[in-house]
């Protein structure tokens, strides 16, 4: 028996930028329930982004979710007894919310500075094609080729 289809949680967009996207890091920074903490940092660190690449926030923002997405993932499968490494396709809303997620991540384990300019900086170097969202995201591509032998067992 197959479980149930998960609802998709409704989320509102943010008060700045009338964004989706933006509130979706806002809700991933927040911690403890501090949303107004929380959306200062995004808030800022957008700032510091938007200075910094002469591009509109959103815009810079775009670049940078696009640049740290991954277009493939492994899933381990259980194939008679022996469990393989099968690459698949993300779908563009998991894409997002892993180049979210390792942005933060990235952001998060840098130390010594606010973090707004650690976002910021992370965003900047996701723009870039650079910094630690895009380098998980190629070593996530780099095992997904590693893997390609497997491909066949994706169902």
């Amino acid at each position: 028996m197959r479980r149930p289809v998960k609802k998709k949680i409704h989320i509102e967009p943010d008060l700045k930028y009338q964004s989706l996207l933006v509130s979706k890091i806002i809700n991933r920074i927040m911690k403890s329930g501090k949303k107004s903490t929380a959306s200062r940092i995004v808030y800022r660190a957008l700032d510091v982004l938007q200075e910094k690449t002469k591009k509109p926030a959103l815009e810079a923002l775009d670049t940078a979710i696009s640049n740290a997405g991954p277009n493939m993932e492994l899933k381990s499968r259980r194939i008679g007894g022996a469990n393989y490494q099968v690459p698949i396709e993300v779908k563009p809303e998991r894409k997002n919310a892993l180049a979210i997620r390792w942005m933060i991540e990235a952001a998060r384990s840098a130390k010594g500075k606010p973090m707004e300019e650690k976002l910021a900086e992370e965003l900047l170097n996701a723009v870039n094609n650079t910094g630690g969202a895009v380098k998980k995201k190629l070593d996530t591509h780099r095992m997904a080729d590693a893997n390609k032998a497997f491909a066949h067992f994706a169902w």
